[in-house]
């Protein structure tokens, strides 16, 4: 039987950059969200002999919102993008990007470009005076389309 799948070895979730516009904003250890989902479409309908069913068609495409977090740093880029939304400006605050796979030695091994994204929440990290923890913040990007780079 003939081999459809390579005999590769799994990658691991090592570091995430985001670029914005073709610039470099930030890196990332965590990133969620990154879907493509085509919604179903349900409506009843007649089979011949009158019996009933329903039928499933496909509808439009749904992109999901990718959320980023990251330990927290003096630079307030992403805070910066999301004030542009905060003050009405979306024409402005809609930027194309992409999120950026590396491996362990920094070689890129994924890209999910975005179209027309635009940051719809930041969230500070929590704060605990017995914890020693890295502090984290998140920003979650809403975008209109997703595609495989």
């Amino acid at each position: 039987m003939p081999q459809i799948f390579g005999d590769f070895d799994a990658l691991t979730s090592h570091v995430y950059q985001v670029e914005i516009d073709g610039i470099t904003l930030a890196q990332f250890q965590e990133v969620s969200g990154i879907s493509i989902e085509r919604q179903v479409i349900e409506h009843r309908a007649t089979l011949p002999g009158g019996q009933e069913a329903i039928k499933k068609e496909p509808g439009p495409i749904k992109y999901g919102d990718i959320t980023l977090k990251r330990g927290m740093t003096d630079d307030d880029q992403l805070y910066k993008w999301l004030d542009e939304v905060v003050k009405g400006q979306l024409d402005s605050a809609r930027r194309n990007g992409s999120i950026v796979q590396y491996d362990t030695q920094y070689g890129e091994v994924n890209r999910w470009n975005f179209t027309n994204g635009w940051p719809s929440k930041w969230e500070a990290p929590s704060h605990k005076a017995n914890a020693n923890e890295v502090a984290v913040e998140s920003v979650t990007i809403t975008v209109e389309k997703i595609e495989k780079g």
